[in-house]
């Protein structure tokens, strides 16, 4: 099958630093990636460049067969690519209904599909997003990116300040975006071994490098494996 996302040799980073060296990546439609790795590897820089909001320093980010243009968030967001940042980034003082609207367009979904994906936005409907609980916010972040109809979901550290049990709630929502929609989804997460369970490949990166990479299913049995490479000691694959 035709790849909907791809990376070609990309070096990802900061002026002439590069923080991610030669990346590469090929998804079909409906498939989801867990990028694992320490803290400090270049897993939100990859995101942010795929979504162009840093300018690659070399090689290619291509959706369905159109190259995007390097650091040009407003072409990467034409094509269908969408970021969950980390930092969530709501707009506090407006409603979750307000939220959603804000992330609107003319290719948007309706809204009856975010709540019926996360029934608790439903009764939160007019409540400021600030006021929500931590999980309730991370569902109004998905939820918005959602609205806007992506072909390629970037998500960044979904489970960030939550407890392990609402994030095993949240997870398997994205192996449902993927299924349901045909989008493909490069999960950044901590919770290796969750994010391993609901995802079809994973790709370890330490310190800019890719060190493993392979189905999902075979790098969770390999725990040794998995742990050599967190570690920086696995060999590329």
């Amino acid at each position: 099958m035709t790849a909907l996302l791809s990376c070609r040799d990309v070096n990802a980073g900061y002026g002439r630093l590069a923080v991610v060296r030669g990346f590469d990546l090929d998804l079909a439609p409906g498939r989801v990636v867990a990028l694992l790795g320490p803290n400090g590897a270049g897993k939100t820089t990859l995101l942010e460049t795929m979504a162009g909001l840093l300018p690659r320093l070399t090689g290619q980010v291509v959706v369905d067969g159109q190259s995007l243009p390097s650091g040009r968030p407003s072409a990467a967001s034409r094509a269908g690519v969408v970021l969950v940042p980390d930092d969530r980034a709501l707009f506090t003082k407006l409603t979750v209904a307000e939220n959603l609207r804000a992330a609107s367009s003319k290719r948007s979904a309706g809204y009856d599909d975010v709540v019926d994906l996360f029934p608790a936005l439903r009764r939160r409907w007019k409540l400021h997003a600030g006021a929500l609980s931590g999980g309730e916010q991370q569902m109004l972040a998905m939820g918005r990116a959602l609205v806007q109809r992506p072909r390629v979901l970037l998500v960044d550290e979904m489970s960030m300040g939550l407890a392990p049990v609402v994030v095993e709630e949240l997870l398997p929502v994205v192996r449902r975006v993927a299924d349901d929609t045909g989008a493909v989804v490069v999960l950044v997460e901590q919770h290796a071994h969750l994010a391993l369970e609901i995802a079809d490949e994973a790709i370890v990166l330490v310190h800019g490098e890719v060190r493993l990479a392979g189905g999902a299913r075979e790098i969770a049995a390999d725990a040794s494996r998995l742990e050599a490479a967190y570690l920086g000691s696995a060999p590329v694959t």
